[in-house]
């Protein structure tokens, strides 16, 4: 059986910087991803933006789902990636 305590972990602490995927990556997201929790059309306007992690939870297994602060919807991990100053 799996060990559930490695399952249900976040890789972005609330209150932590990320940007959000280029509009590339986004769409081919939203072209690719067949389970829940489907990017809408209206996120990609947020592509390459910077956004702070405002909740995270978890689907069913583990994945893991954002709210951004002042940012509409829902993101997946894969959608973001540790912000770096310049």
């Amino acid at each position: 059986m799996e060990n559930q305590d490695n399952v249900y972990k976040q890789t972005f602490a609330i209150g932590s910087k990320v940007t959000i995927a280029n509009r590339l990556y986004l769409e081919n997201f939203i072209k690719t991803w067949k389970l829940h929790n489907k990017l809408k059309p209206e996120q990609l306007e947020f592509a390459d933006r910077i956004a702070e992690i405002e909740a995270v939870g978890f689907y069913h297994g583990g994945d893991q789902l954002y709210k951004l602060k002042e940012i509409p919807g829902i993101w997946h991990e894969q959608c973001l990636k540790t912000y770096t100053s310049p």
